[in-house]
């Protein structure tokens, strides 16, 4: 089994509001981290999980494949995902895999903020 290279540190911004920060690798070695840090980050209140990427190292389709999965939990929880940090390359995927029509990107923490 691969060991995961991915931490998920969680902050609560508001009781409606919360951030994850990505570290690392988003694969499949990461789901657990992964949904260990959406489930600290979805409270009873919270509506809005923002997830940073100016800490991602790398994600292949497996880690698309988590993403989808948070997206189907958050939609059952009706929270709605946003996303801010993604570079050229990683906006650029959510693009041609349509990602970016569910998940809103954000140029900075500011702005998610703003629209959370």
């Amino acid at each position: 089994m691969t060991q995961a290279n991915m931490r998920g540190n969680v902050r609560v911004i508001s009781p409606k509001t919360s951030v994850i920060d990505i570290q690392g690798d988003v694969t499949i070695a990461a789901e657990s981290a992964m949904m260990e840090a959406f489930t600290t980050a979805g409270t009873p209140t919270t509506r809005t999980i923002i997830l940073n990427f100016t800490g991602l190292d790398y994600m292949n389709s497996s880690g698309i494949g988590l993403l989808v999965t948070l997206l189907i939990r958050a939609n059952r929880q009706k929270q709605r995902v946003m996303a801010y940090g993604l570079s050229e390359h990683y906006r650029h995927i959510f693009e041609l895999t349509r990602l970016n029509e569910a998940i809103t990107i954000y140029d900075s923490e500011a702005a998610a903020l703003d629209a959370a």
